[in-house]
């Protein structure tokens, strides 16, 4: 089971009322919120192996020299001397994410972040890697193109909380978009995707990129179909992705994970005991964590 840590932490913010603090104010509503996704994911997946597959870089440079306006909206202050940009995110969660790292450390719960890379590149490598079935737990759709029924990929997509999850297989897809993993990278770029500034091609909406793929296959039999007087686009189609060439000659390795991230070394077993109770317990009495740590702590132990 692969977790997109940020996903799931946003949510548990989001999800849990700020009013759930540490003894000395501090909110902490993101980090008992993840220790409650974690213990019912747990519980009801009994996944062998958990990585916690974090951002070291959430907007990495190598993308956004492609694509200029790659989640360029979402930049809290541009950083100097080639460090990442900072992500906007609310005041009371940045403190947060300290923690988490510290506390799904002292767990032993693995946590996976690559510099220069986004967690969907951590996820994209270790689910190429691995030897058997894999779920991935997040709320961003852009993880639909690993799904994979042959491989036993699937997303586990949360609807509420993480006891309600959307199960995306192959099928589903089909049904909701019209492609199967494989295709979802071609109609993502095509659509576009204004929460990662993605502009997509113009005028070419999810329903008529799915419609093109159904003909053409995928994006290069689409591209060159444009080339081919007696395809059957119509004009205003040709024309769009006549004009959008720049941006479909390098959309592709924007939105598609990366698949060969160096990985460090690491061991995704999930634990049944603490790594480092001593430093749970102090974290758990200086954060309060309360009951979230100890439901944990109970669903690894059986």
């Amino acid at each position: 089971m692969l977790l997109d840590t940020a996903s799931l932490y946003f949510r548990a913010y989001f999800g849990v009322p700020d009013s759930v603090r540490a003894p000395d104010g501090t909110p902490v509503n993101a980090v008992r919120g993840l220790l409650d996704f974690i213990a019912r994911l747990v519980r009801d997946h009994r996944p062998d192996e958990l990585v916690a597959c974090m951002d070291a870089d959430w907007r990495p440079q190598w993308r956004v020299d492609l694509i200029p306006t790659y989640k360029a909206h979402r930049v809290a202050a541009p950083a100097a001397g080639g460090l990442p940009d900072e992500e906007e995110v609310p005041d009371t969660l940045s403190p947060q994410v300290p923690v988490i790292e510290e506390v799904l450390d002292a767990l032993g719960i693995a946590r996976v972040g690559v510099a220069g890379y986004e967690a969907d590149d951590v996820i994209g490598t270790l689910t190429g890697r691995a030897p058997g079935p894999v779920d991935i737990v997040t709320g961003d759709r852009d993880l639909y193109q690993l799904v994979d029924d042959a491989r036993g990929v699937r997303v586990l997509y949360p609807v509420k909380g993480v006891g309600t999850l959307q199960v995306t297989d192959e099928a589903w897809l089909r049904e909701k978009y019209g492609v199967g993993g494989a295709g979802y990278v071609d109609l993502a770029l095509l659509r576009g995707d204004p929460s990662d500034g993605l502009p997509g091609v113009a005028g070419i909406g999810e329903k008529t990129a799915a419609k093109l793929l159904d003909a053409f296959g995928d994006l290069a039999g689409i591209m060159a179909a444009v080339d081919d007087p007696a395809s059957r686009l119509t004009p205003s189609q040709r024309a769009r992705l006549d004009a959008a060439r720049a941006y479909v000659a390098v959309a592709p390795k924007v939105v598609r994970v990366a698949g060969d991230v160096p990985l460090p070394a690491f061991d995704p077993a999930l634990p049944r005991e603490p790594r480092d109770p001593a430093a749970l317990e102090a974290l758990a009495t200086r954060w309060g964590l309360g009951g979230s740590l100890q439901r944990l702590l109970v669903t690894l132990q059986a």
